[in-house]
């Protein structure tokens, strides 16, 4: 199926982030290899996705505005975890709703900007799927909160690694405060 591109293809039609995903920060060229959800070259870079699917059939953004939302396709789906970590699809939507678009995306924007300044000057490799998974959970203030104490932690000629590790503590004692789990569900 050709999929119509999506005014905004970071926020997905299922309602998962697709801006803040570690797929989406896999560079190929310059270019990010993940266009989101029925973002530009979405069909090449995708199996077919029968959410989206749905969606486009019935002239829907997001899964959200249909009166049989949650469907029986929506089945177990916040229980496990893709790329992308699923635990806050639902509570998405709602904000979403309860906001609109602009507001989101506004808040989506300035996620993605810190997970990139995460993802360029603390990742030592082996922190892409926690960084992004932190970002997505945790609320704007606590991710703010963390961005603003980690360099009174690091040491002045500090090496990647350890600013990846001061990073990476500083984000798993909010959520642990907040009772969010950081690791991704797998089936």
């Amino acid at each position: 199926m050709e999929y119509k591109t999506r005014s905004y293809p970071l926020f997905s039609a299922c309602g998962l982030n697709c801006g803040l995903c570690p797929q989406y920060y896999k560079h190929a060229g310059g270019k990010f290899k993940c266009p989101g959800c029925a973002g530009e070259g979405f069909s090449q870079a995708h199996p077919a996705c029968g959410i989206l699917s749905c969606c486009q059939r019935k002239d829907l953004e997001y899964c959200c505005y249909c009166d049989e939302f949650p469907c029986k396709k929506y089945d177990g789906a916040d229980l496990s975890d893709s790329f992308i970590t699923h635990k806050n699809q639902f509570k998405d939507f709602d904000k979403f709703k309860n906001i609109g678009l602009d507001v989101y995306k506004s808040e989506m924007e300035e996620k993605m900007s810190i997970l990139e300044n995460l993802l360029q000057n603390y990742n030592d490799g082996r922190r892409k799927s926690l960084f992004c998974t932190a970002v997505n959970l945790l609320d704007l203030c606590d991710i703010n909160s963390v961005m603003e104490r980690i360099p009174a932690e690091i040491e002045p000629d500090a090496a990647l690694k350890a600013k990846a590790a001061i990073a990476v503590r500083l984000f798993e004692k909010i959520a642990a405060q907040r009772g969010v789990s950081l690791k991704l569900r797998k089936n």
